[in-house]
C-alpha cells in the first residue's frame, strides 16, 4: 500500500531521514525497518505491520520538526518495534472483533451484551495503548539523551503552527502542575482520566510531565549509568 501511495526512504532517497532511522535503530538495537513518508496534512507517524513492521512519517510532521525532534519521532516509533507493540496491538484488535462476531452468532439479539463486552475490550486497549505510548518516550529519550528535545516535540504537538510563540518554560511549568493536581486532587485526577479515556495516546502535556518526572526522580539517570 506504502509503497505506492508514500516515498520509500532509503540510503540514496531523503539520505537525511535514512540516517536517523539508522541512528534510533543502532541505539535501541532493532533491525531497520521500511520507512515511508507521506503526503498528509495531520501532523502524525505511525508503526505499522507485525512480520515486517514499516514506520510511516507525515510530510506535515516534518516540516514541522526541526532534526532533533524527528529523530524523537522516529525513535519513538521505533521503540513500539523494540517493545513489540505493534502484535501486541494487532492482537488485541483482532481478538476483540471475534469475539463480537462470535457473540453475535450465538446469543440472538445480543447487541447489548456485544457493546458491553466491546466497550470493556476498547477502554482495556486504550488504556494499554496510552501506557505504550509512554514507555515509547522513554526510548526516544535514550536515543536524543536530551529530554528537552521531547518538550519542545511535545510543546509543538500540543501548540500547532503556534508553537513558535510559545514559553517553553511555561511550558514545562504547566506540565509539572498538570502532573502535581493528578497525583494530589482526585476530582482532577478522575476528569483527567475521563477525557482522555477515548484517546490512544497521552495529552501532550501529560507526556511531557511523565518524561520530566523519570528525569527529575533520577530513574533516567541510572538507566543510563547501567548501560
Amino acid at each position: 500500500m506504502f509503497m505506492a501511495s508514500a516515498v520509500k526512504v532509503t540510503p540514496n532517497q531523503c539520505p537525511d531521514l535514512y540516517a536517523k532511522l539508522e541512528i534510533a535503530c543502532n541505539t535501541l538495537g532493532v533491525e531497520k525497518p521500511d520507512l515511508y513518508l507521506q503526503q498528509n496534512p495531520i501532523v502524525n507517524a505511525f508503526t505499522g505491520g507485525v512480520e515486517k513492521p514499516i514506520i510511516v512519517l507525515h510530510s506535515a510532521l516534518i516540516e514541522r520538526l526541526n532534526d532533533e525532534e524527528t529523530l524523537a519521532v522516529l525513535a519513538h516509533e521505533v521503540g513500539h518495534i523494540h517493545a513489540e507493540h505493534v502484535l501486541y496491538l494487532t492482537a488485541a484488535r483482532l481478538i476483540e472483533a471475534l469475539i463480537n462476531v462470535s457473540i453475535a452468532r450465538l446469543i440472538p439479539g445480543s447487541e447489548i451484551i456485544k457493546l458491553i463486552v466491546s466497550m470493556g475490550l476498547a477502554s482495556a486497549l486504550l488504556n494499554w495503548s496510552r501506557r505504550a505510548e509512554l514507555s515509547c518516550d522513554r526510548a526516544a529519550l535514550l536515543v536524543v539523551q536530551d529530554p528537552h528535545v521531547i518538550g519542545r516535540t511535545m510543546m509543538k504537538l500540543a501548540g500547532g503552527t503556534f508553537a513558535s510563540k510559545i514559553d517553553y518554560d511555561l511550558f514545562l511549568e504547566q506540565g509539572r502542575e498538570f502532573k502535581k493536581n493528578y497525583d494530589e486532587s482526585r476530582l482532577d485526577r478522575f476528569w483527567a482520566d475521563v477525557m482522555n479515556s477515548g484517546l490512544s495516546h497521552p495529552f501532550p502535556i501529560w507526556r511531557v510531565a511523565e518524561v520530566l518526572e523519570y528525569v527529575e526522580t533520577g530513574e533516567y539517570e541510572a538507566l543510563m549509568e547501567k548501560e
